[in-house]
């Protein structure tokens, strides 16, 4: 075990139980530099996603258990986010999850016939994915199932509605321009930082 994956693991150990407490799942946990990165997201199969009010409450308590049992050697940022819409997948346990849902894949070998590819991602386990990319000319499903070893990239594909079209009518309350907000870095009180990213 590396010294990285040995400092992640001790993380893990702490960070699981308060995103348990919270009703989340720990999404995904990563050290890029001095960045620890905990994404948390809702339990699979939920219909909604995490709100920046839930964000910012694992953010303070998070924070305040690493200040605590300090796991990280030195100086780091804690960035605590969810995975978005559209999400990428790493880990088998990233697609046990994301079963059903739309993604797009990229392989890692250069001389592949087709090495980016979508459908839907039909089953996972440990060690493969099984993808329907569409089906044939009598009607029946092509699948393809991949060893996650040779996946270089893979993520979901969010499926949007259809949208309104541009200066067409507006529902009451509803403005034209989308807004976005961005929370305001906090500084940690002892050898880290905090972000909260949605």
């Amino acid at each position: 075990m590396t010294a990285t994956s040995s400092v992640l693991e001790r993380v893990r150990q702490l960070v699981d139980p308060i995103v348990s407490d919270l009703g989340l799942d720990l999404y995904d946990l990563e050290q890029r530099g001095g960045t620890i990165r905990v994404t948390v997201d809702t339990p699979p199969g939920s219909t909604g996603g995490v709100d920046l009010d839930v964000i910012a409450v694992a953010t303070r308590l998070i924070s305040r258990e690493l200040d605590h049992e300090d796991p990280v050697p030195g100086r780091y940022t804690l960035e605590v986010t969810s995975p978005g819409v559209e999400r990428t997948l790493r880990t088998p346990h990233h697609f046990q999850r994301e079963v059903g849902k739309r993604i797009a894949v990229r392989l890692s070998d250069t001389t592949a016939e087709e090495r980016r590819f979508d459908g839907v991602l039909i089953a996972a386990d440990d060690t493969s994915a099984t993808v329907r990319i569409g089906v044939d000319a009598a009607g029946e499903p092509i699948d393809r199932s991949i060893p996650l070893a040779l996946i270089d990239r893979a993520r979901t594909i969010f499926e949007w509605g259809p949208q309104p079209k541009p200066g067409g009518p507006r529902r009451k309350g509803e403005s034209r321009a989308a807004t976005t907000t961005q929370e305001p870095v906090a500084d940690g009180d002892s050898d880290h930082d905090t972000e909260e990213q949605p």
